[in-house]
């Protein structure tokens, strides 16, 4: 049996999702006419109090989208250094749409609002490029599922429309935030221009995202998702899937929370261990100790059919998800307890 703690993107469809995925009803989305499809979009809209969303097949077609609805070739946009936008989307920031990052030395993959404020090129000087967008990331991928606080949040939005600038959430891991900080999603309706959220992360369906916005954007990514190659055709199917993952999956993501907590603090007591970041989701980072090779660690525990990911120099990362079982969690446990590395 083999662990897979790599990502929460492993996941495979449970029993009951896929039988929920076959009885779909299904027609040609291209032409907006599939049933699952409009209904899942209509959910998604209506969680967020938005007036529209848009199916999508990957949450990276979703920013990429976005972020050619808010700017112009040439433009800028403001965003922390560790953004899955500008490090796992591609390049696609300046392929897709002409446009440059600012990056922010931000906590753990958070931006505050003073330093957007400060790092706003002044729209008159022609010299620099013309700040249009900001983008933020809740949870944090790279910063260890760390969850914003919404009144920063609010700062920054502030900021946003007092400097005329459009604002972005790439929410792949929000249902996690939501679900730590039990806040209604209709707060992040009313703040952001446009939302994306993936359904095949914690939520364990097979594919998708969705952007939310109002209708006239969502009119206009049209357009932008064909340009992408991002149009299907019978995909009701998948669609089912995340009208299934939002009805039974959000919830239970406080288990993945726990376990991932749990191992955390196991690791913390550990002497081949420095140092583990904090822990509020299910994305674990910790460090080795000094001198410590993190091949060596990752062999040993592969060798006992338990796959964790490196994140280079000695930094280490674990995910919880759906397929992570409390058998496996025991077993993890056990395992990290009894292992040595030099």
């Amino acid at each position: 049996m083999e662990i897979n703690l790599v990502s929460d993107t492993v996941t495979k469809p449970t029993p009951d999702m896929l039988r929920y995925m076959f009885q779909a009803a299904v027609g040609d989305d291209v032409y907006k006419q599939d049933p699952t499809v409009n209904a899942l979009e209509a959910k998604v809209a209506a969680l967020f109090g938005m007036e529209a969303a848009m199916f999508f097949p990957s949450g990276t077609m979703a920013n990429q989208t976005a972020i050619k609805l808010h700017t112009q070739p040439g433009e800028q946009l403001i965003a922390d250094k560790w953004a899955h936008v500008f490090h796992y989307e591609g390049g696609g920031v300046s392929f897709n749409s002409g446009v440059s990052c600012c990056l922010l030395d931000g906590n753990r993959g958070m931006i505050n609002a003073d330093q957007v404020a400060a790092a706003i090129n002044p729209p008159a000087f022609y010299h620099n490029p013309l700040t249009s967008l900001v983008c933020v990331e809740n949870t944090t991928n790279k910063g260890g599922g760390a969850c914003y606080d919404i009144n920063e949040l609010a700062k920054i939005k502030n900021v946003c429309s007092e400097n005329n600038l459009k604002f972005h959430l790439d929410g792949a891991r929000l249902w996690n935030a939501l679900v730590v900080t039990k806040e209604n999603p209709k707060i992040y309706g009313q703040m952001f221009d446009t939302i994306s959220v993936c359904l095949s992360k914690g939520l364990g369906a097979p594919i998708g995202s969705l952007l939310v916005s109002d209708q006239k954007t969502i009119d206009r990514a049209l357009r932008i998702r064909k340009i992408l190659g991002g149009g299907m055709r019978q995909v009701g199917y998948l669609a089912a899937a995340g009208i299934y993952a939002l009805d039974h999956h959000v919830a239970r993501l406080a288990d993945d929370h726990r376990r991932a907590k749990e191992l955390g603090a196991l690791l913390q007591s550990l002497n081949w261990v420095e140092q583990v970041e904090p822990v509020e989701t299910n994305i674990l980072i910790f460090n080795l100790r000094k001198g410590l090779d993190e091949n060596q660690l990752i062999q040993a525990l592969k060798e006992r059919n338990i796959l964790i990911s490196s994140m280079g120099q000695g930094k280490l990362r674990i995910v919880t998800h759906l397929d992570y079982k409390e058998v496996m969690h025991d077993y993890v446990r056990e395992t990290l307890q009894r292992i040595g590395i030099r």
